[in-house]
């Protein structure tokens, strides 16, 4: 008899706990909120440039062209200019740069922004720079090299950097 008091009194407190425990229709009502995300996309510009080497030669004797190429990258409906400055032998300008050798050896090039190398690329915006837009995808732009017929210079290595800057 003592067990089934027992089972019973347990019976008893089970149901008083079970009526003490919220029902779905007691839950509290679920909450939200909302938040902003944002992004600000400023301008911007990346530029890589390959070499441009002019081979090897003795007499120069004609025209020697080349060309390389820049890689430009820049915000979609960001305008640009691309500028290259006179190189990084003394004496040199846009108008004449110079490839520096032994001493004070040079030879004579110049850098265009045509195919039919006529316009010069140097570094004044607006006359002698390239300009473009951006379009958020790599463009290519093209540099066309030639190291005009010139008295023969000492034989060596001869050699100069040029600074692309991409304003935008």
């Amino acid at each position: 008899m003592k067990q089934i008091a027992l089972r019973t009194a347990g019976a008893v407190i089970a149901i008083a706990i079970a009526g003490t425990a919220p029902t779905l229709a007691d839950a509290a009502s679920p909450k939200s909120t909302t938040f902003a995300v944002t992004l600000t996309v400023q301008a911007d510009c990346t530029i890589t440039a390959n070499p441009l080497n002019f081979g090897t030669t003795g007499l120069i004797t004609s025209n020697i062209d080349q060309t390389t190429t820049m890689n430009l990258t820049c915000s979609s409906g960001s305008a640009y200019n691309v500028a290259l400055d006179q190189g990084s032998v003394s004496g040199s300008s846009v108008a004449s740069r110079l490839l520096g050798g032994t001493g004070s050896n040079t030879v004579n090039f110049s850098l265009f922004r045509d195919a039919a190398r006529t316009q010069n690329w140097g570094q004044t915006v607006g006359s002698d720079t390239m300009s473009g837009t951006g379009t958020g995808i790599a463009q290519t732009l093209t540099v066309y090299g030639r190291v005009p017929t010139q008295t023969a210079p000492a034989a060596g290595n001869y050699s100069s950097t040029i600074t692309a800057t991409v304003t935008f």
